[in-house]
């Protein structure tokens, strides 16, 4: 008996020092998916927060822990309103990671907690927030007449508009004909868009070429490329995601893409700094890590720095109403072009209405000749799956699979974030959820349902300038 007593205690004794050593080892060195985690849920409450207005517990159970890895159940956060800063720790302890909001520039991760840096990227006036008018959409925030009750329908049915949907807004002929919401979420409620976030950033360097900054062709396009073969780059094969650069954008462990968001608190290092895997041109890689470089590009060539912190809302927000609309950075001051634009599902609706219309609003060009065209143009690596233009042509298989039209166009995002773009039916359908893909919904199912139920009419007018249906070739 006293035997079998001395070996209980001996085992006891080694759990309690297991403890201790892993306790210890998750203080001093915690393992990286740890610190993505943490970094991950600092980050998404901060935004929903402070940007959409909802409740730090319900943000981190519904967004980041129901959907995703179960060690995320185990990440606890709290909210410092004062600081406005938003802290996230495994199982309350360990791994801790930060996020700060620096009010109209929405909230950015802080991996390295050097709140003080963070401030001081941003030290510039920022833009003046505009105002909503109930005007009829999109000059304002009305939307005029009933419903279309056949349409209306469609967004009311569960098995339609897909597992936990947030936000639908369906426009036709240059006003919303319909809209449905989530529990919890209305026509005021800021949702990110993750990877649409993407052909919005390149409509923004869109804008730059119009003021004559930069072009397709240009290269040579940061100090360090300039004496090796990334000087070879340019910026059509980074709009194509052709670059040759090699980036990890898968999501189900520590890679490129988790560490430059959450890892970093320059986001341009990691991508900047990849190697060459493939000729320019030649190889179709996704990569988020290209859409930051867009950003840094961008910038660079607006050359002011305070001119380049206004510049989305000046150049892009601003003419088209968009409100709401808040375009987060790095930590170190560059636009995150790859994931962080949030805006209401009006907004978003705008920015496809702005792109059916070929880059044009009120009768003013936003956007040079062509360039839509470009986002609507298959590149050839990618197997006419994506375009020159941040876009996407055929995301989950093509529009002839689903029965849509030729011409149709998508940005798509992680979660479920859709926007569908249908220039020969003068129709957008914006669909914003947490959706994860494993659940296997397809906005394609709702495109061609809502195509099915539109009116049979003549030809529409349009709302806010000439549509044009060029096809370049950058």
């Amino acid at each position: 008996m006293r035997f079998v007593l001395r070996i209980l205690k001996a085992l006891a004794l080694l759990v309690v020092l297991v403890v201790f050593v892993a306790a210890g080892w998750l203080f001093i060195q915690p393992p990286e998916l740890l610190r993505v985690g943490d970094g991950y849920a600092a980050k998404i409450v901060c935004s929903n927060v402070f940007i959409a207005g909802r409740g730090a517990e319900d943000v981190l159970h519904d967004d980041v822990q129901a959907p995703g890895n179960p060690l995320l159940r185990l990440i606890r956060v709290s909210v410092d309103h004062d600081k406005e800063r938003v802290t996230a720790r495994f199982m309350g302890l360990f791994a801790p990671s930060y996020a700060l909001y620096r009010g109209a520039f929405g909230c950015t991760s802080v991996p390295d907690g050097d709140f003080e840096a963070a401030a001081k990227a941003v030290p510039f006036d920022a833009p003046v927030k505009m105002e909503t008018s109930d005007a009829l959409w999109p000059e304002g925030e009305g939307t005029g007449n009933p419903a279309d009750g056949r349409i209306a329908a469609l967004l009311a049915d569960p098995g339609i508009a897909g597992p936990a949907m947030r936000a639908i807004v369906v426009v036709h002929n240059g006003r919303v004909v319909a809209e449905a919401y989530g529990p919890g979420f209305s026509a005021k409620t800021p949702l990110i868009g993750w990877s649409m976030t993407k052909t919005v950033n390149a409509a923004i360097l869109g804008r730059l070429m119009l003021d004559g900054k930069i072009s397709f062709d240009d290269d040579e396009l940061l100090a360090q490329w300039q004496k090796d073969e990334r000087a070879k780059i340019k910026v059509s094969d980074l709009l194509g995601m052709e670059s040759g650069l090699a980036f990890n954008e898968d999501y189900g462990d520590v890679a490129d893409v988790t560490r430059m968001l959450y890892l970093d608190p320059d986001m341009v290092s990691l991508p900047a700094n990849a190697p060459m895997e493939a000729p320019p041109g030649q190889r179709f890689r996704y990569s988020s890590g290209t859409a930051v470089l867009l950003s840094r590009i961008w910038m660079d060539r607006v050359g002011n720095p305070q001119a380049a912190f206004s510049y989305p809302h000046d150049a892009l927000f601003s003419p088209l109403g968009m409100t709401s609309a808040v375009f987060e950075l790095d930590a170190r001051g560059t636009f995150a072009g790859s994931s962080y634009l949030y805006a209401t599902a009006h907004d978003w609706a705008r920015f496809g209405q702005f792109l059916l219309q070929d880059g044009v609003w009120n009768d003013r060009r936003l956007l040079p000749e062509g360039f839509v065209g470009a986002m609507r143009t298959p590149t050839v690596a990618s197997n006419g799956r994506y375009t020159q233009g941040q876009a996407w042509l055929a995301p989950g298989g093509s529009s002839a699979a689903f029965g849509l039209p030729e011409d149709t166009f998508w940005l798509t995002g992680h979660d479920g974030q859709s926007m569908a773009i249908v220039p020969s039916a003068n129709l957008v359908v914006v669909r914003l959820g947490l959706t994860p893909s494993w659940l296997g919904y397809q906005p394609q199912v709702l495109l061609k349902k809502i195509l099915a139920a539109l009116p049979q009419e003549e030809e529409p007018q349009q709302q806010a300038g000439s549509r044009q249906q060029a096809q370049p070739q950058p």
